[in-house]
């Protein structure tokens, strides 16, 4: 068993969309629809990340986050910086040697980056 991919529902899927490529470099993988719901299925690396249109304005979790490892974290908040994104907590760097910093999404879910 394997992860296919991580589901976030967005109030605005081509502001999230152009967040995660823009930013993150994520590439569009597919574009679909089912029951109803706008889905747009964003490609990194071997992960993927699900857009799914949240019309019904009901609350998005603010308690998930997403959290990608990075070879090198100072080099990861220099290149967010340079495009006017600031971290919402840290870079903490913890007992084991690891890095990591949160950074806040276009949807308000939290992006964590980490450097073991």
């Amino acid at each position: 068993m394997r992860i296919h991919h991580f589901a976030l529902e967005v109030k605005n899927l081509e502001a999230a969309k152009t967040f995660y490529e823009d930013l993150l470099g994520f590439k569009e993988y597919l574009r679909t629809s089912f029951q109803d719901e706008e889905i747009i299925f964003l490609y990194l690396n071997g992960f993927m990340i699900e857009l799914i249109a949240n019309n019904l304005n009901s609350h998005i979790s603010e308690n998930v986050h997403l959290c990608f490892e990075v070879d090198n974290i100072e080099d990861q908040i220099r290149r967010l910086a340079e495009s006017s994104l600031l971290p919402i907590e840290g870079p903490y760097f913890l007992e084991n040697g690891w890095k990591t910093v949160f950074y806040q999404g276009s949807d308000n879910e939290i992006i964590e980056f980490l450097q073991t």
